[in-house]
């Protein structure tokens, strides 16, 4: 077999636009030359609107199984039975299909495409990469963003921990090779299956074209931003609501992403309850991946508000902080292991903070320094351009592939 002409399966229970790391890595080996196909499971409209653009433009095939509430909405009935069966009896033979609405389609979908590697990209994936591997006695291997047990309780007896360990107990042993988004999380790996050797590739970008490097920093109100796929609960806006209203400043504060049910009224709520003007806060719907960069470069600081109420949360460097730094934002970050870790590397690009007093008088400092906030935005500008960007951390990703191919001649 010829490495570049090797036929590389990528596995999502999710849909690429809500995915940027799977289209990273899909472009990636596309341009690579190898013959690329993705597998990936409806999620939501707002992803399948996006899907429709951003495929067009690809390299790469793109195949959507397990069914969706429009165009085909008896097989997404069936795949939420399934799905809804598997994790009411918890059983050890339905383990695999608790994590993933899809799983089992996915599984039945991968089984059909013969391929070299076959690369799980989240854990309700995993089941169907490995089984299709060892159909075809191929290679697999997994993309592993987050500490899957640990998403969202550390609580052994919760069942979400229970069943995402079963999996990860189950298949780990049987990949043979892993990627994870952050050192801690990769070390979180080890620690708990020494066989592995996890290699970190971290939630980069490519270099953005279209935002240049901060030029100056007006006299006007500072403007934070934050941006997630889903605006909700336990994510540290409040916090950054209450450090405003300590300031005593006109901050503005710029959220993106999908308002979580009855969430937005709460977060008013909660705004108006600390006496900050509401309309200081502002929130736009969710805009293509590739339009976030222009967006972003807009403001002046990006928060990473992580909570740490889980040891995934604590461990991860989530892709908020690369779209801050390759759009030129200067950085504050809860004081989690895994940001404090990044600003001890990096610390041009900002600070640490542990509650909204902290916060707050990182936010006063920034607006009486207006030259210290400028260079902060032009040190994470050029960090982006140089060395924190996909155009480098991509290579990383491509060697550890020619290597398991290498291996699989």
């Amino acid at each position: 077999m010829h490495l570049k002409h090797a036929k590389i399966v990528l596995i999502s229970s999710g849909q690429p636009s809500l995915n940027p790391r799977l289209v990273k890595e899909a472009d990636a080996l596309a341009d690579s030359g190898y013959e690329v196909t993705v597998l990936y499971a409806y999620w939501n409209d707002w992803g399948t609107k996006n899907d429709a653009k951003l495929l067009s433009l690809k390299k790469w095939k793109a195949v959507r199984v397990g069914g969706d509430p429009d165009d085909k909405p008896a097989l997404y009935f069936i795949s939420r039975l399934v799905h809804r069966f598997s994790i009411k009896i918890d059983s050890s033979l339905l383990i695999d299909y608790v994590s993933a609405r899809a799983g089992y389609f996915l599984t039945r979908a991968a089984k059909q495409y013969k391929a070299d590697l076959y690369i799980a990209h989240n854990l309700g994936a995993l089941p169907a990469a490995v089984k299709a591997a060892k159909r075809f006695n191929k290679l697999c291997g997994f993309d592993a963003e987050d500490f899957h047990r640990c998403e969202a309780s550390d609580d052994e007896n919760n069942f979400d921990f229970k069943s995402k360990k079963a999996v990860e107990d189950k298949y780990l042993s049987q990949i043979n090779y892993l990627t994870t988004s952050s050192p801690l999380i990769a070390a979180a790996y080890k620690k708990t299956y020494p066989f592995l050797s996890p290699v970190t590739i971290l939630n980069v970008f490519p270099v953005h074209k279209g935002v240049m490097e901060p030029a100056k920093i007006g006299t006007g109100n500072i403007k934070l931003f934050w941006f997630s796929q889903t605006i909700g609960p336990n994510r540290g806006l409040e916090t950054v609501i209450e450090a405003i209203k300590i300031t005593g400043l006109n901050i503005e504060f710029h959220i993106l992403g999908s308002m979580a049910a009855g969430y937005k009224k709460q977060l008013i709520k909660d705004t108006e309850s600390r006496n900050t003007d509401s309309g200081r806060v502002y929130i736009y719907e969710p805009v293509p991946p590739d339009e976030i960069f222009s967006l972003a470069a807009q403001f002046d600081i990006g928060v990473a508000s992580e909570t740490g109420f889980s040891l995934n949360n604590r461990y991860a460097l989530s892709n908020k902080i690369f779209t801050y730094i390759l759009s030129g934002l200067a950085l504050l970050a809860s004081n989690t292991p895994a940001q404090a870790e990044f600003l001890k590397k990096y610390p041009q690009t900002g600070n640490l903070y542990n509650n909204a007093d902290e916060l707050a008088a990182q936010l006063i400092f920034f607006h009486e320094n207006r030259h210290e906030l400028l260079q902060a935005r032009k040190s994470a500008f050029i960090l982006g351009q140089t060395e924190l960007n996909w155009n480098t951390e991509s290579e990383k990703f491509l060697a550890v592939i020619k290597d398991q191919l290498g291996k699989g001649k």
